[in-house]
């Protein structure tokens, strides 16, 4: 069996990859600060807030991608603002497959920083307050390394996630090889073509592979993180 990726295979991975690494790391400081608003105030709309945060993970992925078209397309209000502006379009290109990713993967990245936000002991950061520490001396010194673990696992969960995303994709950036057909775009259009069932199969192997990999490296990173933060040696 040739374990050798083609290079339509090679193609649809580096895609992905892409896809999938500016999905989580761009939305990061976005998914912080949602985190922080939900974990530490409180205000009328607040459960309006957590609800449309989290509105991507309950909806069908394919009116989340619709969503985007009509914002972000030339015509639409936002794309067509930044395209007048920047010059930049996310309507049928990569970009575009990067937000579609973000918004689908981003609840999952505020949930589990969140939860992290929420053992934090407020004792302490009342304490350096206290001690005339700014609010972002005390976020920067106290909370953010406190909640390492939950940043580090929303990021390899939102990356995962942003991986295996096609619904709101292939919806608001189409199928278009080499631009925006990601692997599991490249794996529909496999199984839609007469005898790409082998290749389907690699595909999804691939895709699986990849996936695994990367919730196992979220588990291997907090837990070193936790190890460095509780300050064990590590085994």
């Amino acid at each position: 069996m040739n374990f050798a990726l083609s290079p339509m295979e090679l193609e649809a991975l580096s895609l992905s990859l892409k896809v999938a690494l500016w999905a989580s790391f761009a939305s990061l400081p976005l998914a912080i600060g949602a985190a922080w608003i939900l974990a530490r105030t409180r205000f009328w709309g607040h459960g309006l807030f957590n609800a449309a945060l989290h509105l991507p993970l309950v909806v069908p992925p394919v009116v989340v991608g619709y969503v985007l078209l009509v914002s972000f397309s030339k015509h639409g209000i936002i794309g067509a603002w930044l395209f007048d502006v920047f010059g930049i379009s996310f309507a049928f290109s990569w970009r575009g497959a990067a937000v579609a990713a973000a918004v689908m993967a981003f609840p999952l990245m505020v949930r589990a920083i969140r939860l992290s936000l929420e053992t934090v002991d407020m004792g302490l950061e009342q304490a350096a307050g206290t001690l005339g520490a700014s609010k972002i001396k005390i976020f920067s010194t106290i909370t953010l390394p406190l909640i390492l673990p939950g940043i580090v696992t929303g990021l390899i969960l939102a990356f995962a996630r942003a991986l295996g995303e096609f619904g709101a994709t292939i919806t608001f950036v189409s199928n278009i090889p080499g631009e925006t057909q990601t692997l599991p775009l490249a794996l529909y259009t496999l199984i839609q073509s007469p005898g790409g069932e082998a290749q389907a199969e690699r595909l999804a192997l691939l895709a699986v592979g990849v996936a695994l990999a990367a919730l196992m490296a979220s588990e291997v990173m907090a837990r070193l993180v936790r190890r460095k933060i509780g300050g064990t040696p590590d085994e």
